[in-house]
Formats: C-alpha cells, structure tokens, sequence
C-alpha cells in the first residue's frame, strides 16, 4: 500500500466505503440517552495517519462523549468534498488549501481543526548523491504528481526558485527513483521513504512544512450550517477526537485502534503502522508550533492568514479574498489533552 499526498489523493479530497465501527466491543455508553449520530469520512485507505479517529472508535472515547460515530475509508476513486456538499456525510478529512478552496469560491464549508500540525508532504532524494538541501533541487528533474502541481510546487517556485520545466510526471511508483540515484520525487513523510527502505534505498527526506510551507493537514471540515445548528454536537466530536489522538500517538493502548485499521486494509501492516507513529512523532506532525500549548487541533488566526499570504503570493489564491471564511476557532484551543 502506498500512502497518498492529502491533496494528491484527491483533487478536492477523496470519498469512501461505508465502514461503520461505531459497534465496538466492549464500548458501553454511559447513559441511556440515545447517541448523537455523525459520519465521518477519511481521505484514504485505513492507516496510521488515520489512527486518532480509530482510537476515539476503538476506546469508546465517541460514546463516552454521547456519539456514534461511523468512519468511512476513502480510496482513490473516491472524492469527500463531494460527499459533504452532496450532504452524504457530516464531516470530512481535508486540508487548509481546501478550506481556502471553499473560501474562494463562496462554498458554504470550512475547517473546524487541524490534527496535523504540519503537512506531511515531502521532496525525497537518495543519500549521499550531494542534494542536501532544497536549493540543491533548483534545476534538476522532480517527479510531482498533477495536484501537487497546482498546491505545493507554486510555493516552491517562489521560495525556491524552482521552474515548470523541471516537473516531470509522477505515477506513485518509485521504481523509477530507485533506478536513478540522482532522482527527485514527491512522497508522504510515512509512505515513500518506508516503501524506499524496504526495497534496500538510503532516503534522505525533506519535509516541505519545514522550509515554510503552512497548510494545515488532516483537518476536520464541515458545513457552515451545522456549525450552526450542531455546534454541541461538533465541540463534543472535536474534543473526542482529540483524545483520540493524544491517546494515540502516546501509544496508549492503541492496539484495538492498530487491529481495526488493518482489519479495514488488509494492506495494512504493524511494521509500516510502527513506522508511521514514529515519524509522525520525531518530525512534530501533530504536536509541535501552536499544538504544544493549546493542544491537538490548534489552529489560530496569524497561521492562516502567513498561509493564505504564501498562496495569494504565489499565485494561487486572489488578492483581497476573505480568508477568514475558511475556518473557525471556536471548537479548538481548548488545550483538551494537556495535562
């Protein structure tokens, strides 16, 4: 199985297969009041990057905070922005560029939390071939994929110095990068480079959150009418999710979480799972910048206004637009989760 970029899976996002595992064993509910019901759709294959939401299922953590919630995988096929504009779903995995995709152009959604911090997408190059740094990439071949053309890559061209003319297609195979010791491709910080290392490859990976890329990834994206009319019912998912996530990447007894995602994709193993938590952790997706201080979630005005200045800037988002509609901060920055 080979993880996606977030918005390479999916030019607005991906859908899914109805996987209902809100029926857990062992999850009991605390009172005999009936469960709030929302429907939660993933933008991939069941996976590490995922496993938050599958704890919050698997603890019972939802339950306990009155909701029955029914995660559906996404694919490749599959696009979840259409999903919840269509109103099949209540709430969708997206991003910050979506958000401002929705801002641009007057669609009524928007994003209520960001679970990760920073965006996993990475350039990755072979070890020891004198690439060391971003501005070593300037003029050389790169393999990016038809939606990183139109998100990342602008913010390349313009803080790097990066041109068209260096894209070349990327078909998510890295044979190609295995053959050629001076290839350059796009990946996901917890995919390729496992993919690369399991075929006997030294990746030397450069995460692009890190040279100042700011868009906000595994975000939680709704309705503005339910933001509305459900707001209770979005604090109480918000929050959950929120344990959900500190549990796991704590690893706090996240082996019933491990369980249901592999169950869910059979492609699925414990070693690229160990893999993926770790990384995750080393490299501060989730908990690092604003998340150390108002918890998993945070997200705040001065972020999303440096990133809609970074797009506005390379030419992808109109200047003057109102991109305060892509987002709302009431149901994070509780600190939820910081003891």
């Amino acid at each position: 199985m080979r993880t996606r970029y977030r918005i390479e899976r999916r030019a607005l996002l991906g859908g899914g297969v109805a996987l209902s595992l809100a029926a857990v064993p062992g999850a009991r509910v605390p009172h005999a009041q009936p469960l709030d019901r929302i429907t939660f759709q993933t933008d991939w294959r069941a996976q590490a990057e995922h496993g938050g939401y599958y704890q919050a299922v698997a603890a019972g953590i939802y339950r306990r905070h009155g909701i029955e919630c029914e995660i559906r995988m996404g694919g490749p096929q599959q696009n979840p922005a259409q999903l919840l504009i269509a109103g099949r779903v209540d709430a969708i995995m997206g991003n910050g560029f979506q958000a401002l995709n929705f801002a641009r152009e007057n669609i009524p959604f928007l994003c209520i939390g960001a679970i990760f911090q920073k965006d996993p997408q990475i350039l990755m190059t072979h070890e020891g071939n004198g690439i060391t740094r971003f501005e070593d990439m300037r003029g050389r071949p790169i393999l990016v994929g038809a939606a990183g053309r139109t998100t990342y890559w602008p913010f390349l061209r313009a803080r790097f110095g990066f041109t068209d003319e260096q894209i070349r297609p990327y078909t998510f195979n890295i044979q190609p990068w295995l053959a050629d010791r001076m290839a350059i491709q796009q990946g996901f910080l917890s995919s390729e480079p496992f993919s690369a290392i399991q075929a006997g490859a030294r990746p030397r990976v450069f995460l692009i959150a890190d040279a100042g890329y700011e868009n906000y990834n595994c975000t939680i994206n709704v309705s503005r009418r339910m933001v509305e009319e459900r707001g209770d019912l979005l604090q109480r998912f918000v929050n959950a999710t929120i344990e959900g996530w500190t549990q796991y990447m704590r690893r706090q007894d996240i082996e019933g979480a491990n369980r249901l995602i592999m169950r869910d994709n059979p492609e699925m193993t414990q070693e690229r799972i160990d893999y993926a938590i770790r990384v995750m952790n080393e490299m501060g997706i989730v908990m690092s910048g604003d998340a150390e201080r108002l918890g998993i979630g945070a997200m705040t005005d001065a972020r999303w206004e440096s990133f809609y200045n970074a797009t506005r800037d390379a030419g992808v988002n109109p200047p003057g637009m109102d991109f305060r509609r892509a987002y709302d901060l009431r149901f994070v920055n509780k600190r939820v989760g910081l003891s």
